[in-house]
């Protein structure tokens, strides 16, 4: 079904950018092509990824499946990834809520630029990129030897400016350095994201909040998993979530707008809730919680009851009594994809 739309967006994509080699759509047969699908780790059929740069992008094209939506979303995607500022002043009404990387130049037709701007281009939906060049920004670094400068989202985390030590003649040193920092370890789940996020496959650990009211608990939420739970990064997502937006897990947890802030874990069967978002600030809480998932306690509570000897210090069966997951459901869904044999 989709295979004549994909074939009349590339006619228009090709009219629209002619120039050989800008922009290039191609087809995969995977079930002979089997070394690139477990390249690209296709799991269901039909995938759609963006490469750039020679390297896939992190989100798969997930909007709507027409030509013109194509096009439309191709066109983004070329969109230069910088913006440029021709005062400093500027650089002090840039949004602090998001991360961003900012570039000092001497001038536009360096090689160190189009390396930055390269790395711009992968990470553009998760970073601003910002740029100055010549006398307004040459206080900010030597004649010669131009500087990026990462500036975290401050208003919700602790993290401080910090500019890159590497070559900026190297691609890899300067793509895996704003990779790292564009791409934090505690990430905000919206509509737009879930599915791509449930697809990970990993559980959710997630701090539902109020948007203008809960900043202070999302920076101490922040520190806490960037000082304490790093070493569980590659088995836990790390969430926070707008419970406004999201009343209806906290109505499957008994809960309502009135009770944030708290926090739960989505382990895609059940979801369980931390007993007091208080108790995050105790050395070790939250760490704990996450083993007791990953121990069976927690769903052994699920069928038993509360441990007597819980160290938690559960003062209620709020935890004990999880229903069943609602994030799962934000994963893609089945009449949407063929899926491959080994994934039924």
């Amino acid at each position: 079904m989709l295979a004549p739309v994909f074939d009349e967006a590339a006619d228009k994509v090709r009219a629209a950018f002619p120039e050989a080699g800008r922009v290039v759509m191609g087809k995969v047969d995977c079930d002979k092509e089997v070394s690139v699908a477990t390249r690209f780790h296709i799991s269901k059929y039909p995938t759609l990824k963006l490469i750039r740069n020679g390297q896939p992008a992190k989100r798969e094209y997930r909007g709507k499946r027409s030509a013109e939506a194509f096009l439309e979303f191709i066109t983004k995607q070329l969109e230069d990834p910088i913006k440029e500022f021709t005062d400093l002043a500027e650089l002090k009404k840039l949004d602090t809520k998001k991360r961003i990387i900012i570039g000092f130049f001497d001038r536009k037709d360096t090689p160190e630029y189009n390396i930055f701007r390269r790395a711009a281009s992968n990470l553009k939906d998760d970073c601003q990129f910002h740029v100055g060049f010549g006398d307004p920004v040459r206080t900010m670094h030597p004649p010669g030897e131009p500087i990026i400068v990462f500036r975290p989202d401050v208003a919700l985390s602790n993290e401080r400016d910090e500019t890159f030590k590497g070559s900026l003649l190297n691609y890899d040193e300067v793509s895996v350095w704003t990779s790292e920092r564009c791409l934090p370890l505690v990430r905000e789940i919206t509509f737009e994201n879930a599915e791509e996020l449930t697809e990970e496959g990993l559980p959710f650990l997630i701090l539902f909040h109020r948007l203008g009211q809960d900043e202070e608990t999302v920076k101490r939420y922040k520190d806490i998993v960037n000082n304490e739970l790093i070493s569980e990064k590659q088995n836990i997502n790390f969430l926070t979530a707008d419970g406004e937006k999201f009343a209806h897990p906290l109505h499957h947890l008994g809960k309502s707008i009135s009770d944030l802030p708290l926090i739960a874990i989505d382990s895609f069967r059940h979801m369980y809730l931390f007993p007091d978002v208080k108790q995050m600030d105790v050395p070790g809480r939250l760490k704990q919680f996450i083993s007791d998932l990953y121990s069976g306690k927690l769903h052994r509570e699920y069928h038993y009851g509360p441990d007597p000897n819980d160290i938690m210090g559960n003062p209620s069966k709020d935890g004990t009594t999880p229903p069943e997951s609602t994030f799962k459901k934000l994963g893609p869904s089945p009449n949407r994809y063929t899926l491959l044999r080994d994934e039924l």
